[in-house]
């Protein structure tokens, strides 16, 4: 049975989730739902309140496909996701910043989003994120991204828990619930990526 997993999008950079070159992708953050999600569950991210963007849809994936980080770092499909911090604000927030070294097998962090400032690997952000060793993947038109402009999600939605305002994540497995929210996310009308991330317009 599907299951939908609702949380606050607290960094809206594209990076975490990254809506760019016709796919979704959650491979850094959110460990929790990286490890349980399945394909043909729905991954729902929300504004943060500190933007006055509470209640507002950021992005919403089904999931379609999930791989290991070595898949998704030698998968010709998702090289434009390596990041580029030098390029255009979707080459710089590219996510596929993993690879396993050959001779130790120790993750090598890219430079990136989760770097220290100086390009160096960040050790903190590198435990957490290959905690878990899944990336969550969905193909257009199985999501849509509106970023800073997403609209506010219906009230009988917010009642039924589809909004979710605290730390962490909610799983939502009530069907009918799901059911209601997959209608709206159809009514809008709107697939793939389709606004620039809050943190690159403000």
């Amino acid at each position: 049975m599907a299951v939908l997993y609702t949380y606050v999008v607290r960094y809206d950079s594209g990076f975490a989730p990254n809506p760019f070159f016709g796919f979704c992708t959650l491979a850094t953050c959110k460990p929790n739902i990286r490890k349980h999600a399945k394909i043909g569950d729905w991954i729902v991210g929300t504004g943060s309140s500190e933007i006055n963007r509470n209640g507002c849809l950021v992005y919403a994936m089904k999931v379609t496909e999930v791989l290991s980080f070595e898949e998704y770092s030698s998968d010709a499909r998702f090289k434009k996701k390596k990041p580029c911090l030098y390029g255009s604000y979707k080459m710089a927030a590219g996510d596929n910043i993993y690879e396993l070294t050959a001779d130790s097998g120790i993750w090598y962090q890219l430079d990136s989003y989760h770097s220290r400032p100086n390009g160096s690997p960040n050790s903190k952000h590198i435990q957490r994120d290959t905690s878990v060793n899944r990336v969550l993947i969905s193909q257009a038109p199985n999501f849509v991204y509106f970023g800073a402009d997403g609209p506010l999600i219906p009230d009988d939605l917010v009642k039924d828990g589809v909004l979710y305002s605290n730390r962490g994540h909610k799983k939502v497995v009530d069907l009918p619930v799901i059911a209601r929210f997959t209608t709206w996310i159809n009514s809008l009308e709107a697939e793939g990526y389709q606004g620039r991330p809050y943190d690159m317009i403000k």
